[in-house]
C-alpha cells in the first residue's frame, strides 16, 4: 500500500490477495460483533477515502503542493491553536502533498477496479451471518482541486458527478446499499478564511442524485476526526435543514464527540422526510484531549 499510493513498484499478485483477505477479515468481524450492516472497510481504496478516485478518473495531473499552498494548513482552528498543530504536523507530516488540476474531460475509467471490489466484497459475505451490507463512497470528490479546463467551477462539479455516477450506479446495480461519506462539506466552512456566509457554504452541500434510487442510498455528514481541537465547527443545527433536502433514503449523523453530541436536541424538532430514517453516529473513534467540550454543556453544568 505504501508503495502503491506513490507510484513506486508494487508486488500487485500480493496487492490484490491482501485486499480480498482484508475485505474477508472486517466484513466477518463486523458480523461477529453483531454489526447489522456490514461494509467492505473501504480497502480497496488504495489512497485516502476521497482521493482515490484519483485513479479512476482521467483528465488530471498531480502536481506537488507549492509552500504554504496547502489547503489542510488552513482553517479557523488552526489559526487558534497553532503550537498545537505545528506540533502535531512535525511529529506526524501532511498526509496530502500533492494536488490535482484538472487539464482535460473528466471520465470514468476505474470500472476494472470497482468490479473487482465488488467481487472481493460478495465473496466475503458468502460466509457472513449478515444479509445486509453497504459500500462507501465520497460525495465530497478532490474537493482541494485546480480547474485549468472547464469554464465554472458548477461546470467542473457538473462533469465530477456525471462521471462518479457511474461508480454509484455500479454499486447499486450490484445489490448494495451505497453510502455518500460527505465527511469535508461540514469541514469546508472552517477553512473559509475569514468565515463565508452560509449562502457561500451551500454550495459545498449542493449534491444531486438524479436517477439513482433514494431507497437503496444512505448520506453521511460529519466534522472529521483528526486529533485536533474543534471550536469552529458549523452547528448542524445551522445545515440541517440542507442535510434533509437530500433525496437519500438514511441520513447517518455523527453524534458522539464532545463537540456535537449534545446536538441530538436538534432532532427534536428537525424530521427526516417521508420515507426516510436517521442513523445517529453513537460509536467513536476515540475521546482525544485535544477534544474541546462545547460551550453548550458548560451552561448545564
Amino acid at each position: 500500500m505504501r508503495a502503491k499510493q506513490p507510484g513506486e513498484p508494487f508486488d500487485q499478485a500480493a496487492y490484490e490477495t491482501c485486499v480480498a483477505t482484508c475485505v474477508a477479515d472486517i466484513a466477518r468481524k463486523q458480523a461477529e460483533a453483531g454489526v447489522d450492516v456490514v461494509s467492505d472497510g473501504e480497502f480497496g481504496k488504495s489512497i485516502s477515502r476521497s482521493q482515490y478516485v484519483l485513479q479512476r478518473l482521467s483528465g488530471f495531473e498531480r502536481r506537488p503542493i507549492r509552500t504554504g499552498g496547502n489547503p489542510f494548513t488552513r482553517g479557523v482552528d488552526r489559526g487558534r491553536f497553532a503550537e498545537f498543530y505545528a506540533e502535531l504536523d512535525e511529529r506526524e507530516g501532511m498526509a496530502t502533498t500533492a494536488e490535482a488540476a484538472w487539464i482535460g474531460p473528466i471520465v470514468y475509467t476505474g470500472q476494472a477496479e470497482l468490479k473487482r471490489d465488488i467481487a472481493n466484497f460478495k465473496a466475503a459475505l458468502r460466509t457472513s451471518i449478515s444479509r445486509k451490507h453497504f459500500f462507501q463512497l465520497p460525495a465530497s470528490v478532490i474537493p482541494d482541486r485546480k480547474n485549468e479546463y472547464y469554464k465554472s467551477e458548477e461546470e467542473l462539479i457538473r462533469a465530477i458527478g456525471s462521471a462518479m455516477r457511474t461508480e454509484y450506479s455500479m454499486i447499486i446495480e450490484a445489490g448494495f446499499v451505497l453510502q455518500l461519506d460527505d465527511a469535508r462539506a461540514a469541514v469546508s466552512f472552517d477553512r473559509m478564511v475569514p468565515l463565508a456566509s452560509f449562502a457561500d457554504y451551500r454550495k459545498w452541500l449542493a449534491l444531486q442524485f438524479a436517477g439513482l434510487p433514494r431507497d437503496r442510498i444512505r448520506y453521511h455528514v460529519c466534522w472529521g476526526s483528526w486529533p485536533g481541537p474543534h471550536t469552529s465547527d458549523v452547528p448542524l443545527e445551522d445545515i440541517v435543514d440542507l442535510i434533509l433536502s437530500m433525496k437519500v433514503g438514511a441520513f447517518v449523523i455523527e453524534g458522539v464527540n464532545p463537540r456535537h453530541e449534545h446536538e441530538w436536541r436538534v432532532w427534536e424538532t428537525a424530521k427526516p422526510p417521508s420515507g426516510s430514517v436517521l442513523i445517529p453516529g453513537v460509536i467513536g473513534r476515540s475521546r482525544s484531549a485535544s477534544c474541546v467540550l462545547h460551550g453548550w454543556w458548560g451552561a448545564k453544568i
